[in-house]
């Protein structure tokens, strides 16, 4: 009998495993190389300085199939540029074609192919047909390359290790949900990833009984900022009570503040489950005045509450949308809202309606899609971020939860996706 249990528990194992999406077209592997990378101290090593000895910057271009590549060494003081190369997935011979030129002059071109989704060879020659270099790259983690180079003989000549650090100029968050089971299996990892694709700050949304991650407030912080992220927002849940338990539900919100202001968090969200049986406005009412209270706790303690919608809010309840009736009749000074525009979207409404006549109430935008940021083409973001009638938020939060490719991989397009296209 255990023998059995045994080999179905590796079979449902093994499936689970093949369930994972894989990188299984060569534009999408390629496209793991783009971004800012650097190298590290040695190749020993994730670490580097304020002045790595190399930085590589490489753009996306033709609906990511090819990509611009410059490499520049740090020489005297400055950057200069060591190489530039335009590498490309081509069709017709279904290969990776490489041109490329170096500081002296030298005009090279390569064809190589991922073997796997991790490794990748090019083997590159001069104009004149005669060898130039093989270089093989393996992709130890989406932020992390090791790449080697060897001449005709198959000797090592050199080897880097290259350390992704995409910029953050531009404010973007991630809700960890997007990535939930890889921060269950390993949240530093998974952070130290996160930080590395470009994101500022985190929003989660797993705050259990004092902890976040199975980590005290103080501990999660910590490791956030260690990877060059901020704790900015978390959302948290708590039913509306029945009447008898309303103290003891604030009592557990107070707790809740309490934590999130030792964690260093600067907003907290909810979303509410339960609007399918309402039924009456004065159950409405109830609600608002629930928000109210909570808000009123935060701000005591220097912390933004905001509500998160889902498709619910815009039922109907004795002719009144749901949503318009929090807007309306929580207090703003203790209410702001964070708004799900896929859920907006998904309910028929327009959130830009919203933003226009509720300017300055929306503290937070979920900017989610029916799978990869910007797949769909059903949200029209550029209007969305680029309105004449309202601002941008102050917290703008990526977010995946349908995937076409691995969780790690799509919240890189996520990023690419609001950096390049959105936010320029």
């Amino acid at each position: 009998m255990r023998l059995i249990i045994s080999i179905v528990f590796i079979f449902f194992l093994n499936q689970s495993l093949l369930a994972e999406p894989l990188l299984k077209s060569q534009i999408d592997r390629l496209h793991q190389y783009a971004g800012h990378w650097v190298s590290s101290d040695n190749i020993e090593t994730e670490n580097f300085g304020a002045f790595p000895a190399i930085k590589m910057k490489n753009i996306s271009t033709m609906n990511n199939q090819s990509m611009q590549v410059e490499v520049l060494q740090y020489q005297n003081g400055h950057y200069k540029t060591l190489l530039t190369e335009l590498i490309g997935y081509d069709t017709k011979s279904d290969q990776i074609i490489a041109l490329g030129q170096n500081q002296e002059g030298v005009i090279f071109k390569g064809k190589g192919l991922f073997s796997s989704d991790k490794k990748w060879t090019m083997r590159d020659v001069d104009m004149l047909g005669n060898f130039y270099l093989q270089v093989d790259f393996e992709f130890q983690s989406p932020s992390n390359i090791l790449v080697e180079g060897f001449d005709v003989t198959g000797k090592s000549l050199w080897k880097t290790r290259y350390i992704k650090s995409n910029p953050k100029d531009k404010n973007i968050g991630i809700q960890l949900v997007s990535v939930h089971q890889e921060m269950l299996n390993d949240p530093a990892g998974t952070l130290r990833e996160l930080g590395r694709m470009g994101y500022s700050y985190i929003e989660t949304f797993v705050y259990d009984n004092g902890t976040f991650y199975g980590m005290s407030p103080t501990e999660f912080r910590q490791e956030v900022r260690l990877h060059g992220m901020q704790f900015m927002g978390s959302m948290t849940f708590h039913d509306l009570p029945a009447s008898d338990n309303w103290e003891s539900a604030l009592k557990w919100w107070a707790k809740t503040i309490d934590d999130h202001v030792e964690a260093g968090v600067h907003y907290l969200t909810t979303s509410n489950n339960q609007l399918k049986g309402v039924t009456t406005k004065l159950e409405l009412q109830r609600y608002s005045d629930y928000y109210n209270a909570i808000g009123k706790l935060c701000r005591e303690k220097g912390i933004t509450f905001a509500f998160h919608n889902h498709a619910d809010e815009f039922g109907d309840v004795e002719g009144t949308r749901i949503y318009d009736y929090f807007l309306e009749h929580t207090n703003p000074a203790y209410v702001y809202f964070q708004a799900d525009i896929y859920w907006m979207k998904v309910a028929g409404v327009e959130p830009v309606n919203y933003f226009k006549k509720y300017p300055n109430r929306f503290l937070s935008w979920h900017i989610k899609d029916y799978k990869e940021l910007g797949a769909s083409g059903n949200i029209d973001w550029m209007e969305i971020f680029h309105h004449a009638e309202f601002n941008v938020p102050k917290y703008m939060v990526a977010e995946v939860e349908e995937y076409t490719y691995p969780p790690l991989y799509s919240v890189q397009l996520a990023w690419e996706y609001l950096y390049y296209k959105i936010l320029n």
